[in-house]
Parts: C-alpha cells; sequence; structure tokens
C-alpha cells in the first residue's frame, strides 16, 4: 500500500524518537487525517499584499484512490505502486484563482480577476531514504481544464528530520515550471509578453504536535521566490512571498 503522508510524517524520524514503537502503531492505526486550517498568504506570489483565509487539511490515502492537500495543492486521483517505493497516478486539482480586491496593483492596473479553476495531470512518486531520514520525492504535471491558463510542472520532495515524544517535524522544497501560456495568463501585460520557465522555487518547514492517538496539532510555513520572466513582470511588486498554514487534524 501507498504509505500516505500521515504515515509518513510519524516514521520521519523513528530512529531519533524518543518512543518510537508507539508513533509507528499510532501511524498505521490512523493513517488519514482531516480538519480546518488558517492560512496567511499573499494575493498571488510577487503581491505585497497578505490576506488569511480558511482552508482544509487533508491526507486521505486507501491504496487505490487518495486525496490531499498536503504535495502543495488540493488534489484527488488514484496511484498504484509499481516498484519498493515507486508509484505512478492520475490526479484533479483545485486551482487557487486571483482577486483583484486583494491587490491594489491589480486595481490600480485594472487587472481582471482570475476565478479558480482546476486541472488535471499525472504524477510519480519515490519513497526513499537519506541516511536514516524517510524522503519522499514528488514529479507532476498540472493541465488547467481551460486550455488558456496553462500547465505548470512541480518538482518537491520531503524530508523528516526530528522527531521527540509528540513532536515531529520535516523539511520539504518546490520547484514549479510554468509554460508559455500560464506564465502569460499570470504574469502577461501590455507590452511584456512572458516566456514559459521556472515560476518559483521555494522551501519550508512542517511540524505537528501530537495531542492524542487521534488529535493532533499540524503546522508550516513556506518560503517562495519568484524566477524568471514572473519575477520581471509589472505585477510581480517583490520576489518574495510566504504562506504559513496552522490547523487542527484528527486522524482516522
Amino acid at each position: 500500500m501507498k504509505m500516505s503522508f500521515a504515515r509518513f510524517a510519524a516514521a520521519a524520524c523513528l530512529a531519533l524518537s524518543a518512543s518510537p514503537d508507539t508513533a509507528q502503531s499510532t501511524a498505521q492505526e490512523y493513517p488519514n487525517q482531516i480538519g480546518p486550517a488558517v492560512r496567511s498568504r499573499p494575493a498571488y506570489d510577487g503581491s505585497r499584499s497578505q490576506h488569511v483565509d480558511v482552508v482544509p487539511i487533508l491526507d486521505y490515502d486507501s491504496g487505490l484512490l487518495f486525496a490531499r492537500t498536503v504535495q502543495g495543492v488540493l488534489e484527488g486521483g488514484a496511484h498504484a505502486q509499481l516498484g519498493s517505493g515507486f508509484t505512478l497516478g492520475a490526479q484533479l486539482a483545485y486551482e487557487e484563482g486571483r482577486k483583484a480586491s486583494e491587490s491594489s496593483l491589480l486595481r490600480e492596473r485594472n487587472v481582471a480577476d482570475l476565478g479558480a479553476g482546476a486541472s488535471y495531470g499525472v504524477h510519480a512518486e519515490w519513497e526513499t531514504q537519506l541516511g536514516a531520514a524517510p524522503v519522499l520525492l514528488l514529479a507532476r504535471v498540472r493541465s488547467q481544464v481551460r486550455s488558456d491558463r496553462g500547465a505548470q510542472a512541480d518538482l518537491r520532495a520531503t524530508v523528516g528530520v526530528y522527531r521527540n515524544g509528540p513532536f515531529q517535524a520535516g523539511i520539504f522544497a518546490q520547484a514549479t515550471w510554468a509554460d508559455h501560456e500560464s506564465m502569460r495568463r499570470y504574469y502577461g501585460q501590455p507590452g511584456f509578453d512572458p516566456s514559459g520557465g521556472l515560476l518559483f522555487a521555494s522551501a519550508g518547514l512542517l511540524g505537528s504536535y501530537d495531542l492524542d492517538p487521534r488529535w493532533s496539532v499540524i503546522g508550516s510555513i513556506e518560503g517562495r521566490r519568484l524566477q524568471g520572466d514572473a519575477a520581471r513582470s509589472p505585477l510581480a511588486e517583490k520576489k518574495s512571498s510566504y504562506d504559513a498554514v496552522a490547523g487542527l487534524a484528527y486522524r482516522f
């Protein structure tokens, strides 16, 4: 069975755990999680405006079907393990839009809203080890249902680095590329036609604290930096931004 992120996180540092048997049994008994979270995020990558909203925490994996928010987007689909630690799958994902009401720059430039959308695509995952620490590598392609919004590709790595009693932590990094259509839709302006290429690079920390075998507090913080033509766009007020999430998750 494909290891869910909840199981992965619980296994993150069993070699460093003060009580590895408890951590492992909890992860195996309750491998999935769901709950609410509060997020602080920019109006869009490159905006100076920061906003707060409510988002879900979701990590469900039946072995064939999955739904999750723990890999950077809200997505669901099907996947299958093809070999030791290697998984291929297909997914549908929710793609966030952009509201001019959240950014004074967008209003000044009369930039139209971009409504939320959906994407479809494929992904590959590989679970491996870096010394005693588990590593989860993800490669994913997302093509938006609306063809004028283009496609993006992600490379993401998550490494479990620490566990002490009920507390566990990991680090992650991601790079995302966008094609010409995607770059033009999100960062193009009159007189500026951006080319496709690397859109952003990011790195972050994630952690959780187990309140009991069923409930845990989860948090993460991620720093992103725009790259290439996106960073040179007139819509990019600054190159760097951050997202922070904190919530309560129920295991089942």
